[in-house]
């Protein structure tokens, strides 16, 4: 079984950030994405999710909550979260809102 762990990832600061670039790499690691956008503030309660989600910040910002650990993880733009498979997490949403690619890796057995 391959490990998969709670990681935050800046985008390199030598390498501007374009969507595209973005799109390329998540191709490049198989991973089927889509994307996805929220206005300022908006909220995702607790919840938990069957799959590994893997997301990349486009633009504005995005603040997961992690209850069972206390931790909060604050993205911006370029970061990319990898979160397993069964972590409850909500979210608040910064405020200039947020737009991310977003892929679903199936656990593996």
């Amino acid at each position: 079984m391959i490990s998969f762990e709670l990681k935050v990832t800046p985008w390199p600061l030598d390498e501007a950030l374009q969507p595209a670039a973005v799109e390329m790499r998540m191709q490049s690691e198989n991973l089927p994405y889509y994307r996805w956008s929220n206005g300022p503030g908006d909220v995702y309660g607790v919840h938990d999710h069957g799959y590994h989600k893997i997301l990349y910040v486009l633009a504005g910002s995005i603040v997961f909550r992690l209850p069972k650990s206390g931790r909060q993880v604050a993205l911006g733009v370029g970061d990319r979260l990898a979160l397993p498979a069964g972590t409850a997490h909500g979210a608040v949403v910064g405020p200039e809102g947020v737009v991310c690619l977003e892929a679903h890796q199936p656990i593996e057995s």
